[in-house]
């Protein structure tokens, strides 16, 4: 594992070395970060070596590699986003993360896909959240290489140059797949639905989904080419109002809901890379950690934030992503 808890001042003394960091924990540390080669995020949820943990007072830092030869740290507006890929290196990686409930996370959600070069090298990372009990009180923030660069609207992006040889990849562990049930379709792109086409036959979603007794734990499901891709349910009134997702859905992709997941560690720890694989950075979703109560629970040695909203090329949920650099 390369990433792990520090103190304030040991974050501190790491960003000094300035060597490359991705830094995740409560806005009142990070605000106290000096200037250097980092970026960060707002989370208290962190997967650790000891298992899942929840704090406040400490921050998850994660060091690239010597592998790494250059980094450029950038900040992009919501409509500066389909630019990014205009400041990566040509033989590298990109790590972003973005504030949840911004514009930014909105457009990058639903437009990421046809951003120009954005399949060319590998983009992950998450989207920053705050503790769940201060849901209606704060925003989720980024931090571009000093704590006074906060911001609750902007994405920020670290840019990684890699040495002559030497490759990264993006990865992710689903455990959803998806169920035997009806296809369903939407004619517009969007988080919010209001009707579902269930196997071509208009239907109100929320009366849907409570009709069939669906535990919205479980999300629908795009099959892309094999790649299984979530969809989160937020919120899903009685009385027929709109449906609220944590993602997306997009007009003309099929979906299913997802069929149940047994024992979600012992699943999650079979899908793990195998051997001596060690990612260079990892996150996890927080949907994960409640649904599967992953506090105290190890998950392999996979250690990361665990986040609002998971990043590999596209905004994913419910989904582990991982980026692995190879010699």
């Amino acid at each position: 594992m390369t990433g792990t808890l520090h103190t304030l001042d040991e974050a501190v003394a790491k960003i000094a070395t300035g060597v490359p960091l991705l830094i995740a924990g409560d806005e009142a540390l990070l605000a106290q970060l000096p200037e250097g080669r980092w970026i960060g995020g707002t989370i208290p949820y962190f997967m650790t070596s000891d298992g899942g943990r929840t704090t406040r007072d400490l921050l998850h830092v994660d060091t690239l590699p010597s592998q790494v030869t250059d980094v450029a740290v950038r900040s992009y507006a919501a409509d500066e986003l389909s630019t990014l890929t205009d400041d990566a290196f040509e033989t590298g990686f990109s790590i972003i993360i973005v504030p949840a409930g911004s514009e930014a996370h909105s457009r990058y959600a639903a437009e990421a896909a046809d951003f120009p070069g954005l399949f060319d090298r590998p983009v992950v990372g998450w989207v920053a959240g705050v503790h769940l009990d201060d849901l209606a009180s704060a925003e989720a923030k980024t931090f571009a290489g000093s704590g006074e660069s906060a911001n609750a609207d902007r994405a920020v992006v670290l840019h990684a140059q890699l040495a002559d040889g030497v490759l990264a990849s993006a990865d992710i562990v689903n455990l959803f797949q998806q169920g035997d049930g009806a296809t369903l379709t939407f004619t517009k792109t969007g988080f919010s639905q209001d009707t579902v086409w269930v196997d071509g036959e208009p239907k109100v979603f929320s009366t849907y989904l409570e009709e069939i007794g669906h535990d919205t734990r479980l999300p629908l499901v795009a099959d892309y080419f094999g790649a299984m891709i979530n969809v989160s349910f937020q919120s899903v009134p009685e009385g027929g109002g709109a449906v609220d997702l944590y993602a997306p859905v997009f007009s003309g992709v099929e979906y299913r809901l997802a069929s149940p997941v047994g024992d979600y560690v012992a699943e999650f720890n079979s899908h793990l890379p195998a051997g001596t694989v060690v990612p260079t950075f990892s996150c996890n979703c927080i949907l994960n950690y409640l649904y599967s109560e992953l506090e105290g629970k190890k998950t392999g040695d996979i250690v990361g934030p665990v986040t609002f909203g998971e990043i590999a090329y596209q905004l994913l949920n419910q989904t582990l992503v991982y980026l692995t650099i190879h010699e």
